[in-house]
């Protein structure tokens, strides 16, 4: 992937886990407990700032029930 479509793909998939977080109305520390990662991580994953790991796309992914 390019750069441009790193960040695309980093955008687009941090607001899905916003979205559906805040449908479920868990808190950014509820999902990041759940998943075992550092709120901070995950905060900069809702934002677009980073990707997740696989491993941690997949658990997020199952914790907030996000097809990707």
């Amino acid at each position: 992937m390019t750069r441009s479509k790193d960040k695309k793909f980093a955008k687009e998939t941090g607001e899905k886990f916003k979205n559906a977080r805040e449908k479920l109305e868990f808190t950014q520390e509820e999902v990041a407990d759940k998943v075992g990662m550092n709120i901070t991580n995950y905060a900069r994953i809702e934002r677009g700032e980073i990707e997740p790991s696989g491993s941690n796309l997949i658990k997020i992914s199952k914790v907030l029930k996000v097809k990707l």
